[in-house]
């Protein structure tokens, strides 16, 4: 788990020499700071309906229906400007100021003239009424106001989140970014997947990451009212994938929900970035291998070109005039420089298919001649043993490229010779099968056993029993590549001790393709 704070909350200050217990003494709690607040408010309206009565008594002198206008109008800015509790009170210390200083008999709650009373009591619904209605249109006011601020800032948000630096953590991004937008000073992100917990100060909550675990494990809200602290689940596509933590601040459900949204979208994004740097560095690495390999290959085929040319050159010249025992070192030199040539062009084209650097010369071939094709590569390897084809008649064309077909033909040739008995003999067979030509080479040898059938295509792999062989362990791979590129498929059935059977499909040619 990693904790990390990336921003810094500043804390209130506390004079120097200051006990703990003084400064705490000093700060009323927080329903207590709330009551002394409204009595204070409540007070200042109450002042001010005993002035607006002093004005109007002894200096205006008003009547009963002057009086009445402004004190409704004072009432009205109360209830706008403070508050619907303030508003009722001033309401009913007018209405008793109204009696008691402008209906007779002035200075008695009495009145004398009954039609006075369905005055008072107008004006007292009236009052109420009124600050009611201007306090209801105040609050919805004031909670349109607030949700077009959440909107600006989940805005801003979306916007920060969007042009996130990709070279930074992203929880990292997003606590900052919450935390700066919508001014809250504390905010916490759980992120599942890697198990780390990412801070903007909750420097002073305990087991904060208990509850955020929580939070996320049972996809739950955590609430602490003491604290002011709300744990709740971020959830993306049904399942969670972490938790925030927000402390000292309000938000709408609704502006809660696009918060989550938003985070969630986030963190995905950042994986999904993640996965695609990965990729593109095994790409590239991959192409890097590739491009190395199809150099160096480059390189040795030159020299052994003309180490070739050397050989052949002395063997066809140097009838009768070299000693037996040197046509024979010169023969294996010419056989080895075969084999490796063959390496070479293996490692080459290797290379080009992984690179996505060739193109197939696609072309309609017969079945057989590719057979034969591929038995002419590998002719000087054979040393005299038998090969078995058997490709009926009524098999159709195939639409491949021909040096490539030819070439993987030979690697599972060349496989099979390598692996049995030399008395054996290896057949090839063809047979059509859902539109398919299904091409089968089958050998003699040990068989493969079923945990390795898996991994014979894996370049450079050999058989565990099987290491003391010649050879490099790309022929299996480069077939199945060159299979792959033509949309087919290469499998193998084998039984240990009964041989093993090579068989890859190839496309058919289209009729008019034939025509």
């Amino acid at each position: 788990m990693l904790n990390l704070d990336v921003m810094d909350v500043p804390s209130k200050a506390i004079a120097p020499g200051a006990k703990l217990s003084q400064v705490g003494s000093r700060i009323p709690p927080p329903d207590l700071r709330k009551a002394i607040s409204l009595a204070i408010r409540i007070l200042f309206s109450l002042a001010s309906v005993a002035a607006l009565t002093f004005v109007l008594s002894r200096w205006m002198h008003a009547n009963a229906s002057t009086t009445g206008f402004f004190y409704l109008l004072e009432i009205l800015f109360i209830a706008t400007k403070i508050g619907i509790v303030e508003s009722t009170v001033a309401s009913v210390a007018a209405m008793f100021c109204f009696n008691f200083f402008f209906l007779p008999p002035v200075g008695t709650l009495t009145i004398a003239d009954p039609q006075n009373w369905i005055a008072l009591f107008t004006f007292l619904v009236t009052s109420l009424t009124a600050s009611q209605l201007s306090a209801r249109a105040q609050r919805r006011t004031q909670e349109a106001l607030d949700r077009q601020s959440e909107m600006e800032r989940l805005y801003s948000l979306s916007r920060a989140l969007l042009l996130a630096d990709a070279t930074q953590p992203m929880p990292n991004q997003i606590v900052k970014q919450i935390a700066q937008t919508f001014e809250f000073s504390s905010v916490a992100l759980y992120v599942r997947s890697s198990g780390e917990v990412v801070r903007a100060g909750l420097s002073g909550v305990q087991d904060v990451d208990v509850r955020m675990r929580e939070a996320a494990v049972r996809s739950t809200v955590v609430r602490d009212d003491a604290t002011g602290l709300v744990v709740t689940p971020i959830r993306l596509g049904g399942e969670p994938i972490g938790s925030l933590a927000l402390s000292e601040g309000a938000l709408s459900d609704a502006a809660l929900q696009s918060l989550l949204n938003l985070v969630a979208i986030g963190l995905e994004r950042a994986n999904s970035q993640n996965a695609v740097n990965r990729a593109e560095v095994a790409r590239q690495s991959e192409e890097l291998k590739s491009t190395l390999l199809d150099a160096i290959a480059h390189e040795f085929k030159t020299p052994l070109t003309s180490i070739k040319a050397v050989t052949t050159d002395l063997l066809l010249q140097s009838s009768g005039e070299l000693p037996e025992p040197t046509r024979e070192l010169i023969s294996i030199a010419d056989e080895a420089v075969d084999r490796l040539s063959n390496l070479v062009t293996d490692a080459i084209q290797l290379a080009r298919i992984e690179g996505g650097t060739f193109r197939l010369n696609l072309g309609i071939h017969f079945v057989d001649a590719l057979v034969h094709g591929g038995i002419r590569r590998i002719k000087a390897l054979t040393d005299g043993r038998r090969i078995d084809v058997s490709i009926p008649d009524d098999v159709p064309l195939v639409r491949v490229d021909v040096e490539l077909i030819q070439m993987a033909i030979a690697h599972l040739l060349h496989n099979a010779l390598k692996y049995s008995p030399r008395e054996s003999a290896i057949s090839v067979s063809a047979r059509t099968e859902e539109g398919k030509v299904i091409l089968q080479v089958r050998d003699n040898g040990p068989g493969i056993p079923e945990e390795e059938q898996g991994r014979i295509f894996e370049k450079f792999y050999r058989g565990k029993n099987e290491r003391h062989l010649k050879g490099t362990g790309m022929g299996l791979s480069i077939a199945r590549e060159i299979v792959k590129a033509h949309g087919e498929d290469i499998w193998v059935a084998s039984t240990p001790g009964q041989g093993s059977e090579f068989s890859f499909s190839l496309p058919v040619a289209s009729r008019s393709g034939q025509s």
